[in-house]
This record gives C-alpha cells, sequence and structure tokens, in this order.
C-alpha cells in the first residue's frame, strides 16, 4: 500500500468498523442486524410535507414513503437556519458486517450467476429477506452504469483504495470525508437547522455507499457531470447535533426518471440539482489539496 494512502487508509478501517448496510428502501435483517433495503418551489413548505408524508403515507409523489429516503433536499435549502428533514440511521458497529481483505473476498464468488452456491455458503433460504438482500447487491452492482459514471462495488479495503486512486490520481493525497454525530437521540427523522456550511472545492469526487451483503460491500461510484461537497452543521428539534457530508449533484437530466430523489423531492429529471447527505457509515474520498469554502 503507498506510503501516502497510509493515513486515510486507518481511518477509513475506523469507519467500516463502525459501518452497516444500507440501499433502496424497505428493511431486511441480515446476521442480526437490520438493514435498510433497497437516490419554482415553496421549499420550506415541501420540507414540511416531506416529514407528514412519511408519517400520513399520503405524499402525491409515493403512495408509501419510506422514512429512510428522507435524505434528498434542494441546494437551496442549505442555508444557515433554514430547516430541514433528515433521516439519519442508527447502526450497532458489533453487529455491521466488516470488509473483507483482498484475499478473503476474492476467494468468496461475487456474481449473480453464482447466488445459488453464495445462498447455500451462508445458509440463506431461497425467498429469505437475506437471500432478496444479496441478489438485490449484485444485481444492482453488475447493472450497467448511468452516462458518464465509473462504478465498482468494493469487497476489499485494496479494490477500493485501487478505485479511488484510479479516478483521483495515484499520486493524490487523499482525505476521506464523513458524518459524524456528536449528540444524538433515539429521533431517526426529525428537522434539522442549518447551523454552518463549509464548501469543499473538490475537482473530482468518489463516494462510497454500503450495500445490504453478509459482508461490508461498498458501491463506489464518480460522476463526471459537476457535483459540490460540502460539510454542513445541524442540529436536531430533539437536540442531536451533526456534522454531515452532503453531496449535490448539478445535473440530473441523465438519471432515471424512477430515481427515489425525484419521488421525495416532487421533480423531473433536470430540472434542479439534487442534493443528499450521506450517513455516518458512507464517506467521499476528495483530494486533500481541496480547500474549503466558506
Amino acid at each position: 500500500m503507498d506510503e501516502k494512502l497510509a493515513p486515510y487508509s486507518l481511518l477509513l478501517h475506523l469507519l467500516i468498523l463502525l459501518g452497516g448496510a444500507c440501499s433502496g428502501n424497505g428493511s431486511v435483517e441480515m446476521d442480526g442486524q437490520t438493514l435498510s433495503h433497497s437516490k419554482a418551489h415553496d421549499h420550506t413548505a415541501h420540507a414540511d410535507m416531506r416529514i407528514e408524508q412519511v408519517h400520513s403515507h399520503s405524499s402525491p409523489h409515493m403512495h408509501h414513503m419510506d422514512s429512510a429516503v428522507i435524505v434528498f433536499f434542494f441546494i437551496e435549502d442549505l442555508k444557515q437556519g433554514n430547516t430541514i428533514p433528515i433521516y439519519f440511521p442508527r447502526r450497532d458497529p458489533n453487529s455491521s458486517p466488516h470488509l473483507l481483505s483482498k484475499e478473503e473476498a476474492d476467494s468468496i464468488p461475487f456474481s449473480s450467476q453464482e447466488i445459488d452456491y453464495l445462498l447455500h455458503f451462508y445458509s440463506f433460504p431461497q425467498g429469505s429477506p437475506q437471500a432478496t438482500a444479496m441478489e438485490d447487491t449484485l444485481r444492482e452492482c453488475e447493472a450497467k452504469p448511468i452516462k458518464g459514471e465509473t462504478k465498482l462495488c468494493a469487497t476489499s479495503l485494496e479494490s477500493m483504495l485501487d478505485f479511488t486512486r484510479t479516478i483521483l490520481g495515484s499520486e493524490t493525497e487523499t482525505n476521506v470525508l464523513s458524518t459524524t454525530h456528536l449528540a444524538h437521540s433515539n429521533i431517526l427523522l426529525q428537522k434539522y437547522e442549518v447551523m454552518g456550511i463549509e464548501e469543499i472545492q473538490a475537482p473530482k469526487q468518489v463516494s462510497c455507499h454500503t450495500m445490504p451483503y453478509p459482508y461490508a460491500v461498498f458501491y463506489c461510484h464518480y460522476q463526471e457531470s459537476k457535483s459540490r461537497v460540502f460539510k454542513v452543521s445541524l442540529t436536531g428539534e430533539n437536540g442531536d447535533k451533526v456534522d454531515a457530508v452532503a453531496v449535490c449533484h448539478m445535473d440530473t437530466s441523465h438519471w432515471g426518471r424512477n430515481h427515489v430523489s425525484f419521488k421525495v423531492l416532487g421533480i423531473e429529471p433536470g430540472s434542479s440539482p439534487v442534493c443528499h447527505f450521506f450517513p455516518a457509515d458512507n464517506f467521499v474520498y476528495v483530494p486533500s489539496t481541496t480547500s474549503p469554502q466558506a
């Protein structure tokens, strides 16, 4: 491993130990852990509506809105003093899947064509929630990337670092940005007041998201279209304090019309930038030479 990568590799390892797995909507349980399974307006009124829709299930855009998808917001919402509804999951690090070494990961097939073998290997019955989660993860990992996207489902630390070096440059020193909970209640979905905003000027960034699987799998991807990265200080109405990472995708015209963010925000592809917060076990790689902007 390159010496330049060693410092943030240690940080990444700590993040992984704290990580869980989530993707999409709904929920399944795997190895004892509950996993989320499964992206001109009056923004303040719409934000309030997002929480009401979750509780009442009366959304005009979604018949049943899972609270876990309330992470999307408009870039105009990102103003000091503004209030945004956000769902931040809580996951038990003791029951979270851990990232395997490359040697371990390479010894186990990671392919939908081997699903029968994998279900037998992990003793998951066909059609069980665990089996469904595995099948969905493999299907998403094998799906063709959207236009302008480069992606990898990393099954080991080494594969993740190799992918990051490929995108950001083999000689580029890298920082890892993650969401940190400074104080939190048991309320997962609540309104947060924006206390401070810091934009990270990153010409390129790699985002990594946890996926439901028996061991830790991260969907890491880079999109050629412009994105903006922010660190946001938040205070929740229930006393929670969060230093959160958020990414805003400035061009969504190439996204699928059924992307969950459009349903949550009530917009069409390409009509508005789409921003989203990262849970604590997801993270963003950026070049360490980038400078924060107030």
